[in-house]
């Protein structure tokens, strides 16, 4: 029995990363095997087990075969006569078909290592295009790793298109579109993920309420980028600058301006109304891949009400009461921040404005900081009861955003 570390923990090593989770492969032995040394096990559709001490995931050398369409269909077979080249072959980039014995010795029948140097994110063998799953991961890997300089290999994407062209991508479930997708708006680029999508036709299969901002218009004084499409894709990077690693605020920036690829044409490129034209197609994706009612609600109020933020320091105090309000912030309150990290990401979404401030995150702050202090109690104990302590801690709570300073606007 021989065990190599394999995979993103060798990968990363290699790339000089923070290494934080191990996989291992386990060559030459059954599942009896791994149960006599006290291993636990855990998989249900091939052998994998976890170590009793460190908890660490122990899996079986396994070979795959496809039985059928989309990421259920595979027959997996693991025993001992399994190699470990054979158990690299079946993965998906080489990057992450590499391994290293117990002395540290790497394991790379596929050019991983080469790759890496490169910075090129290649398919393995042709068995890629088995797996539509891949299509996402290829295009989340892109998403982490484009600040370091990789990019997809065109062979690669040419498998991807012909996935998409034989219809592989529609039958991904709901379920890991959207585990692929929280995880790419993690990334550090998640403008990544929609050019590597869009680049091989996934983009219009998974995400149509996405690429029909693609080729629409803005007004330049606003949006010297211009594009919708690209206006997204800095809007994204943005959030992730502002918010590393917060899928919902990713996921807001993601969905805010959907209403734009319904704008009429003989309005373009002017878009009055589309932050109420979005709320349908912005629903019709939640519901289709079955997002999680927080981010859906968060992304729905970014989208009702990210101009009304824009226009914060000229907002009358009441008005500005009343996004508090719709937003839940005094019971919820750390919404408010998400609604102002997507906000301020909008912003900066733009050509030459991605350092642009936005003094009206700084204002809605302190109007709910002065508004949020208003309290129950000296109502309670002048002995209103009711609707009189709501109504009284209103008049309060507008009082406190009046006496609230304005910074200079920059909006626009």
């Amino acid at each position: 029995m021989r065990i190599y570390l394999v995979g993103g923990a060798v990968r990363d090593r290699l790339l000089g990363r923070t290494v934080t989770d191990r996989d291992y492969v386990v060559v030459g032995a059954r599942p009896e095997d791994m149960l006599a040394q006290g291993y636990k096990p855990v998989g249900k559709d091939f052998p994998v087990f976890l170590h009793p001490q460190t908890g660490e995931e122990y899996a079986l050398a396994r070979t795959e075969r496809k039985t059928g369409r989309g990421y259920h269909g595979f027959a997996f077979h693991a025993d001992p006569s399994v190699t470990l080249e054979q158990d690299l072959e079946r993965r998906d980039l080489t990057i992450n078909a590499m391994a290293e014995d117990e002395h540290g010795a790497r394991v790379d029948p596929f050019g991983g290592a080469r790759d890496l140097e490169a910075r090129v994110l290649r398919h393995v063998s042709p068995a890629f295009v088995e797996d539509p799953v891949r299509v996402l991961r290829v295009a989340r890997f892109a998403a982490r790793y484009a600040p370091l300089g990789f990019g997809v290999a065109e062979e690669t994407l040419a498998l991807m298109r012909a996935m998409v062209a034989d219809g592989e991508v529609d039958h991904l479930v709901p379920e890991r579109v959207w585990a692929e997708t929280q995880k790419a708006l993690a990334e550090p680029q998640p403008s990544a993920f929609l050019r590597t999508l869009r680049a091989c036709g996934a983009l219009a299969a998974l995400f149509p309420e996405v690429d029909a901002l693609y080729g629409v218009p803005q007004r330049a004084e606003f949006h010297p980028e211009v594009d919708t499409g690209v206006h997204m894709e800095l809007v994204l990077d943005a959030a992730a600058r502002l918010a590393p690693g917060d899928a919902r605020v990713g996921f807001c920036a993601f969905a805010h301006d959907l209403g734009k690829a319904l704008t009429p044409k003989h309005e373009l490129p002017r878009h009055v109304m589309h932050e109420q034209r979005g709320v349908a197609p912005l629903r019709a994706l939640c519901a289709r891949l079955k997002v999680p009612a927080d981010y859906a609600a968060l992304a729905e109020l970014v989208c009702r009400h990210h101009l009304v933020a824009h226009r914060a320091l000229e907002l009358k105090p009441g008005t500005v009461l009343e996004l508090l309000e719709q937003l839940d912030a005094f019971r919820r309150g750390e919404r408010l921040e998400t609604f102002l990290q997507a906000c301020e990401a909008d912003k900066r979404g733009r050509l030459g404005l991605a350092d642009a401030a936005y003094l009206q995150a700084d204002y809605l702050r302190a109007a709910f900081a002065a508004a949020a202090a208003v309290k129950a109690a000296p109502f309670v104990a002048d002995g209103l009861n009711g609707p009189a302590i709501a109504e009284a801690m209103r008049k309060a709570r507008l009082a406190a955003i009046v006496a609230v300073p304005r910074p200079c606007s920059n909006s626009g």
